[in-house]
Formats: C-alpha cells, sequence, structure tokens
C-alpha cells in the first residue's frame, strides 16, 4: 500500500513539475482585442450576453453570404473569401462560441445545436433575413444544420471540407484533434498550449504549405490561449459526437455548392461524395493537391467558384 501511494504521489509530483515548467500563460481579451480587432471588425451582444467578434463586409444592400469557420480557427480564416466577393456580396464572418474573439460565452453552449442558434442570432442582430451560408469543416456541419432547420432563410447553402457525415478518420489528423477528447490529455491541454501544437496541426490540416506563415501560427496560437478559451475548447470536446446533418440530410431543399480538397488529411474526401449523393441537385467540385482549408489555400479558384454559384 505505501508503495502503491508513493508511486501515485510521484506521478502527480511529475505531473506538477511538468506543468510549472511548460505551462502557457492566459491571454488576457483586452490584449487580443488591441492586436486583431481592427476595421471592419466589429462586436455586437446577443440576448444570452454573449458578445461577439464580427466583419460585415460589402453593400449591406446586395446579397448576404455568412461565412461559418471550422474548429480551432477564426474568422480570419475568411478573410481571402471576404477580399475578393466583397464588391458583389455582403459579407459577414463571426467568431463561433469558444473561438477567436467571441471565446467562451455566458451560456456554456459549444455544442452544434447550440451553434445553429447562435448563427440565427447573429443574422437577426444584422438584420439578415435570408442568405447564403458556407461553412468550412465544424463550420460546415453547423451551416448544414442550419440549412436543415431553417430552410426559408436559406438561400444557397455552400459546404467546405464539412464535418456532418460519418466518414473514417483522415489519414492526417492533428493531435488535438485526435486526442483533444481523452479527459488525461484534455486536462493538461487547459495549462499546456505549446505553439509546435499550432504548427504541428496547421501542417496537417495544409497541404499547400506556402500559405503557412508566422503570423498564422502565432493568430491560431493567440486565440487558443486567450482567457476562457481552453476550458470553452475542453467543454466542448467533452460533448458526444452528433449526427444530426446526416440524420436530416433530406430537409436541405437550398441549392448547395460542396467544395472539398482531394488531399484532405482530416476529413476525406469520399465525405464530399457522401454529401453530394445525399443532396439532390448538389454541384460539387474536388481541387487537386488541396487539403482542409480551399478558401485559403486556392483562395482564386473557390472565391471565383461560389460567386460563379451565387450569380448564375
Amino acid at each position: 500500500m505505501r508503495t502503491f501511494l508513493t508511486v501515485v504521489v510521484g506521478f502527480i509530483l511529475i505531473v506538477a513539475a511538468l506543468i510549472w515548467y511548460a505551462a502557457t500563460p492566459d491571454i488576457a481579451r483586452s490584449v487580443l482585442e488591441v492586436k486583431y480587432a481592427r476595421p471592419p471588425s466589429e462586436f455586437i451582444d446577443l440576448p444570452d450576453g454573449a458578445r461577439v467578434h464580427v466583419r460585415d463586409q460589402g453593400p449591406r444592400d446586395a446579397p448576404a453570404l455568412v461565412l461559418v469557420h471550422g474548429s480551432n480557427a477564426s474568422l480570419f480564416t475568411w478573410e481571402p473569401w471576404a477580399s475578393r466577393l466583397d464588391k458583389t456580396f455582403r459579407v459577414v464572418s463571426f467568431d463561433l462560441p469558444g473561438h477567436g474573439l467571441t471565446g467562451a460565452v455566458p451560456n456554456h453552449d459549444y455544442s452544434q445545436e447550440g451553434m445553429v442558434k447562435f448563427t440565427q442570432e447573429v443574422a437577426d442582430k444584422l438584420g439578415l433575413k435570408k442568405f447564403a451560408i458556407a461553412g468550412n469543416s465544424m463550420g460546415g456541419g453547423v451551416a448544414a444544420r442550419f440549412a436543415e432547420e431553417h430552410p426559408n432563410r436559406v438561400s444557397a447553402l455552400i459546404l467546405v471540407d464539412a464535418g456532418g457525415m460519418p466518414t473514417p478518420q483522415g489519414s492526417s489528423v492533428p493531435f488535438v484533434f485526435k486526442y483533444g477528447r481523452t479527459p488525461g490529455i484534455r486536462w493538461l491541454l487547459l495549462h499546456i498550449t505549446p505553439r509546435w501544437l499550432v504548427t504541428e496541426g496547421l501542417n496537417k490540416a495544409i497541404v499547400r504549405k506556402q500559405i503557412i506563415n508566422e503570423r498564422m501560427i502565432d493568430e491560431y496560437w493567440d486565440f487558443a490561449r486567450m482567457a476562457g478559451t481552453r476550458q470553452a475548447t475542453a467543454e466542448r470536446f467533452a460533448l458526444p459526437w452528433n449526427h444530426d446533418v446526416q440524420n436530416h440530410i433530406g430537409d436541405i431543399k437550398a441549392p448547395t455548392l460542396i467544395l472539398w480538397g482531394e488531399k484532405d488529411g482530416l476529413i476525406p474526401v469520399i465525405a464530399a461524395h457522401e454529401f453530394h449523393d445525399a443532396i439532390p441537385g448538389s454541384k460539387l467540385i474536388i481541387y487537386p493537391n488541396t487539403g482542409h482549408i480551399p478558401q485559403e489555400e486556392v483562395a482564386d479558384q473557390s472565391a471565383a467558384d461560389v460567386r460563379a454559384f451565387l450569380t448564375r
């Protein structure tokens, strides 16, 4: 018994020493707002007290396009599209709960359903009655679910390497996504978020490495360490898998464009074909030598394809 207690105490001391040595402290929200919330960034307040980081670009009377980012990303992933589409469309992007400069939210709802409701409240606050909605990765699942729940508000749906369909795990899954749901590792990530973890994740998600730079790595790393965000991420990763998108895929009535990176190692391209087969009349475009984030990896081509689809 004494030997067992000695081992347990020794283990606890090793973990404590590791946290003390390798811990990465939180960054205050106010510090990051000064660094990143430059025009056209703005903040809006939702009924439940959430303070949302939003970018609303382009003519206010133009057809609206709402952009929903993926897990551990932010609205900045959509800037390549916004800069190419904001002459034709009103382009709205925002940081989801537990992400970017929105960060942790008062209701602690980081579920897919919570994010759908959050998207609706942002659209309502901005006066958007009917709009096209696009989503990447986790945000693709949110966009698809929004289209299922609110068919009368969606003029078109754009799925970009989207989550929501049951597919085999990809061949190049970042450490955080592969192990972040494991309770012990999830707890450690509350205290230790090294920069290399971000670099590893981006290198596994992105095939066209030339778009990865120090600014991008720092941006992801900063937002991951904003006060409250790591706890929000842990709460989100603790949630069970959701199958609502697949279960209600037949409810999607909007014209749908599916864009996918052929070499996506996180959500394999087979998922693109599953969405295409499940949504009647959908259009599928696959980009060769492209990974999980086509809106950044092939910005010119993917934005042109979106413009053509929405203005046909």
